[in-house]
């Protein structure tokens, strides 16, 4: 009896300790978690300087930027390209206009305005928000050489107010040729919108471009950038006085870059003046009943060169998160910022409101067509946004009954640019150039055709035709990308998959100067 009474003693406190210790674990559990939930809402240290170089990034970076130097037309300048030279010297001579500089749209020959500006305000963005990161790896001198091209190109094919040139050269018959622009001896007919053929996304992305670049060049040159800043006023007007689609008005354009709508642009164009003049009436244009009609408030879009409601949400975003001066109050500018974070909910593969529009890997992937402009062009948003986040000292931002912080949203970037350099089923690079694995047979006249070869209109498609890799390398191009079942056809046939793209080339530049390291946000371009 006596070894019953000790049994059941011990079997006593050794339930009580049980016990203590449940209660003990769950007091620490509900300290750690009220700990945990005041972490989530403590916002992350702000950056300071640029500050260590992640070498991936920087040498994707480098290898990135030199593509705008294999698209350029005119007379080189400081050429770096051993197979490239001089051309389409004459472009522009119909009209006494000098457009001999700018870039070719992709693999082809054609100069499409619509791109090519967007090509420039995305140049223009990346420069404004990462230069500093990009003067850390020496890239910035080279980014503000290929924009000045571009921008040079859009001065001269704008000769007055209410006439922009928006395409050189006939896109059919330069399809029917395979040849080095070296060697081109076709015509190069010129299409212009103007008052009786207005084309309004097309005059309002030249205006953004502009107004841009004017920030860009703001500083070093003067001179300059008030050019670049008259012309985006005049063709803002001429867009917004003459509304009509460009691809409505001249139908052969729709083949190419067919667009699906002007509002975009005009709210685009008037956000990048208002940060270019600081004038409120483009900044109440942007917030107000044209908000109202374009902005897709609530409706999250995926950003592209036909579609800028998602870039012009995340750009008037920093507005409100920066407290910029005199927007207090502006309704407008909260729906857009409230927009902006529904895009962002969207990317977090975590969040209630993910896309389900991913490959097995984790690719964002929307379009069989060039399939990598959106997955860039989110992830570039998505670090802006967060780093607009951590700068202005904003902890999170809310998906439903989730919660994100802005190293969340870093991390969906890398995830896309890791995915880009080589992070993917295929374990091979889609950035040409980068790496020991990419694309060998690119959709790209130049790349596929030797140095020396001189070859006329038809009898260079042998190269295209040829079983032989690319005698030179695009070096730099973003190829369109995986389908969704995350296969890669290298062939030089295969445009959809094959074929790189300027506007393509910006977005990766942005994306790779957000990653190439650390650093505070510009709370003002001015």
């Amino acid at each position: 009896m006596g070894k019953e009474s000790k049994s059941g003693g011990c079997l006593g406190w050794l339930l009580a300790i049980v016990i203590l210790a449940l209660v003990v674990g769950a007091i620490v559990y509900a300290v750690k978690q009220k700990m945990d939930h005041a972490n989530d809402n403590k916002p992350s240290p702000v950056p300071g300087p640029p500050g260590a170089i992640d070498k991936k990034y920087a040498d994707a970076l480098k290898i990135a930027m030199q593509f705008f130097d294999i698209q350029k037309s005119g007379k080189l300048v400081n050429n770096k390209i051993s197979w490239r030279g001089d051309s389409g010297l004459k472009d522009g001579n119909e009209a006494n206009l000098d457009l001999s500089k700018g870039m070719y749209d992709a693999g082809d020959h054609m100069k499409f305005g619509f791109p090519m500006a967007f090509t420039a305000t995305v140049l223009s963005w990346a420069i404004l928000e990462y230069g500093d990161q990009m003067a850390a790896v020496n890239q910035l001198e080279p980014a503000q050489q290929s924009l000045k091209w571009i921008t040079d190109f859009l001065i001269n094919a704008h000769p007055k107010d209410n006439v922009l040139y928006i395409q050189v050269g006939d896109p059919d018959l330069d399809h029917k040729c395979w040849e080095r622009p070296e060697n081109m001896k076709e015509k190069r007919p010129l299409t212009q919108v103007n008052i009786t053929v207005p084309g309004t996304e097309v005059a309002a992305e030249t205006a953004a471009a502009m107004a841009s670049a004017s920030l860009v060049f703001k500083t070093s040159n003067s001179a300059y950038s008030s050019t670049l800043l008259k012309h985006a006023k005049q063709l803002f007007n001429f867009a917004d006085k003459y509304p009509a689609s460009y691809s409505e008005n001249i139908p052969e354009v729709a083949t190419y870059y067919n667009s699906t709508g002007y509002g975009d642009e005009l709210l685009w164009a008037a956000s990048w003046l208002y940060h270019a003049t600081g004038d409120r009436s483009y900044l109440d244009y942007a917030t107000g009943e044209n908000g109202k009609l374009f902005a897709s408030w609530g409706s999250p879009t995926w950003f592209s060169w036909d579609n800028k409601n998602a870039g012009t949400q995340v750009l008037l975003s920093r507005l409100s998160l920066f407290g910029a001066k005199g927007v207090s109050g502006n309704s407008g500018l909260g729906n857009y910022r409230s927009s902006a974070e529904g895009v962002m909910c969207g990317l977090l593969p975590k969040s209630p409101s993910a896309t389900s529009s991913r490959t097995d890997g984790g690719l964002v992937w929307i379009s069989e067509w060039n399939a990598l402009q959106h997955p860039v062009a989110s992830a570039f948003l998505a670090a802006l946004y967060s780093d607009y986040m951590l700068t202005s000292q904003t902890a999170k931002i809310t998906c439903g009954d989730h919660s994100f912080k802005p190293s969340d949203l870093r991390k969906f970037a890398k995830s896309q640019a890791d995915y880009v350099l080589g992070k993917n089923p295929l374990k091979m690079s889609f950035l040409l150039g980068y790496g020991d694995k990419y694309p060998q047979y690119v959709h790209h006249r130049g790349a596929s055709i030797p140095a020396d070869a001189t070859t006329g209109c038809t009898d260079g498609f042998k190269w295209l035709d040829s079983t032989q890799p690319n005698p030179n390398v695009a070096v730099g191009g973003l190829v369109g990308g995986p389908f969704l079942n995350e296969t890669y056809i290298d062939s030089r046939n295969n445009s959809m998959q094959a074929e790189p793209t300027t506007y393509n080339s910006a977005l990766i530049v942005g994306l790779l100067s957000s990653l190439v390291t650390t650093s505070s946000a510009v709370k003002s371009f001015t």
